[in-house]
């Protein structure tokens, strides 16, 4: 009887993701290669043979995830202003966090003590780029503050956890449609029209 392997993933995005989810549970520095290895069920032989070093590791997890954000937020303030493209971008942006959690925990918890790290740095830069449209581009402080809690926030409960109880699809559809509500209720009045007395 002939014996049928056992199917695996692809050995780089195993170790991608069990490396992401050890870099948000014990830290990038806090995580050997030796525990991915282990925790994917690999030598680490055969971690360095796909990845030259727990940095390119991080860089090529990460990638993706920042590549995909910078698309997201390009002409995101005029996107979330205008109340015909503003809810689009509301659930873009809760899938992009609930599809890439552990990415945003890591940019969001341990991007400044991975500065130096070229994709990190990039996350970092970006995330100061959009800090500067928020102040450059929305008129009014109320405004800024609006779209700064609306977005940091979503994000924090997404990379925190908070809202997925568990990997049970119904909660996370149950979150995602809270997200999606509580954002788009605090962005809601970028559209209301200026009231004068």
């Amino acid at each position: 009887m002939p014996i049928h392997p056992t199917h695996r993933p692809d050995p780089s995005e195993e170790l991608k993701a069990v490396a992401l989810r050890l870099f948000v549970e014990t830290s990038y520095a806090g995580a050997s290669l030796q525990q991915i290895a282990d925790a994917a069920g690999y030598s680490k032989s055969s971690v360095l043979y796909h990845f030259a070093s727990k940095e390119a590791l991080l860089e090529e997890a990460l990638t993706p995830a920042v590549v995909k954000l910078d698309g997201l937020f390009q002409g995101s303030i005029g996107r979330i202003a205008d109340a015909d493209l503003r809810g689009t971008f509301v659930e873009d942006f809760i899938d992009f966090l609930l599809v890439h959690g552990l990415e945003a925990h890591i940019i969001i918890n341990q991007g400044q003590s991975l500065a130096g790290i070229p994709i990190v740095d990039r996350a970092n830069d970006f995330l100061r780029r959009l800090s500067d449209s928020f102040v450059n581009e929305l008129a009014t402080p109320e405004q800024r503050i609006r779209l700064g809690v609306a977005l940091a926030g979503a994000a924090y409960v997404v990379a925190t956890g908070v809202a997925m109880p568990s990997t049970d699809l119904a909660p996370i559809e149950e979150a995602r449609a809270a997200l999606v509500a509580v954002v788009t209720e605090l962005l809601v009045p970028f559209a209301a029209p200026a009231v004068t007395l």
